[in-house]
């Protein structure tokens, strides 16, 4: 269930950052795993606010390609983190956790390895956390289809009854709001903020730039609205309790 880090910086790993560091209220100083790190590009941006920061990473290639930028990066699986109980005061995860084998034992690590509000310095660690939203209308890992890969942005997929979303989509989950309160039940956490959010469209705009960064606007513009129901992700701010 591997997926692919951004290998660019761009327009919508801007926005993002700017989300995240928005729900850290002053973590960003503090001690942090970016726990999915793909080749570093969010380690880089945390490295301004922190000498602190390391990475986990499951991909072999994407743990060399991250340590040569001078990353502290581990080498294993969300669902093992090598690191002791509460020893960070934010851990990022972003468009991870839907590519774990077992997501629930991935969050449980996560939860551990915060910081409690007796043992941080800036009170209980906090998770940022992007996931695939199951409203989004397209499915935009591709598909599996009499057992050949179909590479794209594939409409209408999320919608079908799990069993059959899944025998497309083996490869990817799709969370909804319900998903991921289940997924938290019984855990010491509280959560702090929860959104949905639309993408920032960059390769339409490379390609088509009066009509992307107009479909871009608006898109981010439901935000505000109900309609963010559809938005391209979740984002969720927990706390450690």
């Amino acid at each position: 269930m591997r997926g692919e880090p951004s290998y660019v910086w761009r327009a919508g790993q801007e926005r993002r950052l700017r989300m995240i560091l928005a729900g850290t209220d002053g973590r960003e100083s503090g001690v942090i795993l970016d726990d999915g790190c793909g080749v570093g590009e969010y380690m880089t941006r945390f490295a301004e606010h922190t000498p602190r920061i390391y990475g986990l990473e499951f991909d072999p290639d994407h743990v060399s390609s991250a340590s040569k930028l001078g990353h502290k990066i581990v080498h294993g699986a969300g669902e093992h983190l090598p690191f002791s109980d509460e020893r960070f005061d934010l851990v990022l995860s972003h468009e991870v956790l839907e590519h774990v084998e077992d997501d629930r034992a991935a969050l449980e690590e996560i939860v551990r390895v915060l910081c409690t509000p007796k043992s941080g310095s800036l009170g209980g660690g906090r998770l940022i956390l992007f996931v695939p939203n199951r409203g989004y209308p397209f499915e935009t890992h591709g598909i599996y289809l009499r057992g050949r890969y179909h590479f794209g942005n594939i409409p209408l997929v999320n919608y079908l009854p799990r069993r059959f979303r899944d025998r497309l989509a083996p490869h990817v989950r799709v969370y909804s709001r319900g998903d991921l309160e289940r997924l938290f039940h019984g855990l010491p956490i509280k959560i702090v903020h929860t959104t949905r959010i639309f993408g920032a469209y960059d390769n339409i705009i490379a390609r088509w730039p009066r009509v992307g960064k107009l479909l871009r606007t608006l898109l981010q513009a439901l935000e505000a609205t109900p309609l963010r129901f559809f938005g391209l992700s979740h984002f969720w701010v927990i706390e450690r309790i």
